[in-house]
């Protein structure tokens, strides 16, 4: 890839922020800032926690790669910033970025284009009483995900089973959801194999990357398995059948395609295990980029290594209009 460094100009690497996800942010910002500068690109760190975003005009940005993970950073509040700021940034607009944060009305979206996603029930913060939340395990089923919908990582996740005093799993569950968002979503649980997908591009043009297959360990795929430890194996190849993966690959740039998402995103799925029907989880706009992360793990597998893969992203920095 012959690209002058100097055509980029000068590009801030936005990452850490205010989200529960800033340690992450941190360590995705990192490599993005390492990888660019390592070919040449004139980049830099910068914090919106530590610094306000008309810095980015006043010290002369002219473009920006987004690090940055969760609230104020994946879901359209920064880039809505960055718009009107008029500085080319990386990964989806503002209404792809909201959408796609929100993890309910990514579920809406989908529904409506006839994409599958598993059954749920939204709690609004008005419809969390005890006697409401007891419901649920009968009209969802055991066992049911209980999590923020306005949240990433695997941050306040719970899965609550037929195992032990499922009213109280239930009330916890809510609780601890409710921690880190006023909404609670109550999702079906799809048993069978854990898939992930990345997109690369927009439009007609997008590409999806391999699938990942994700086996967590016995503790499960949670927030300290998912970055700290090396306990859950991920394996791309996947090993699913290739018409298998190739009909995964579909769906996933079709739910991309109707979120308006652009630059590169990634989707997480459940391939459910009685009859192999894949059930789309939720599009990640602005996903990892640590050691452990997913998209740079696909992209090795596709051929494309970390430095070019960060150098992709960037060069598909742009501006909603």
């Amino acid at each position: 890839m012959n690209i002058d460094p100097a055509s980029f100009g000068k590009v801030a690497v936005l990452m850490g922020g205010s989200s529960a996800e800033r340690a992450i942010s941190l360590m995705s910002g990192g490599g993005v800032l390492a990888a660019l500068q390592g070919q040449g690109i004139d980049a830099h760190a910068f914090d919106p926690a530590e610094h306000d975003l008309v810095e980015l005009r006043t010290q002369g940005y002219t473009r920006c790669f987004i690090a940055l993970h969760g609230r104020h950073g994946e879901d359209g509040t920064v880039q809505g910033a960055l718009e009107l700021l008029r500085i080319p940034y990386t990964g989806s607009g503002v209404m792809a970025s909201a959408i796609g944060m929100d993890k309910v009305m990514t579920k809406r979206v989908w529904l409506a284009e006839g994409l599958p996603t598993p059954r749920y029930i939204c709690l609004a913060s008005d419809e969390q009483q005890p006697a409401r939340i007891r419901r649920l395990a009968g009209e969802l089923g055991l066992p049911l995900i209980v999590k923020p919908p306005r949240e990433g990582s695997s941050i306040g996740v719970t899965k609550v089973t037929a195992a032990g005093d499922v009213d109280q799993q239930m009330l916890d569950a809510v609780a601890l959801s409710a921690q880190y968002d006023a909404d609670v979503l109550c999702e079906e649980f799809i048993d069978g194999p854990e898939l992930t997908c990345p997109v690369l591009g927009r439009g007609a043009t997008a590409q999806a990357l391999p699938v990942i297959r994700i086996v967590p360990p016995a503790a499960g795929y949670d927030y300290n398995n998912k970055y700290f430890t090396d306990e859950v194996q991920y394996l791309c190849p996947s090993g699913l059948p290739a018409e298998e993966e190739a009909q995964i690959q579909r769906l996933v740039i079709a739910a991309y395609r109707a979120l308006g998402c652009r630059g590169w995103g990634r989707a997480d799925l459940m391939l459910r295990a009685s009859d192999r029907k894949p059930y789309l989880l939720e599009m990640n706009t602005s996903p990892g980029m640590t050691s452990h992360s997913l998209v740079p793990m696909s992209a090795r597998a596709a051929g494309i290594g970390y430095e070019q893969l960060c150098l992709r992203i960037l060069q598909t920095a742009a501006l909603d209009g």
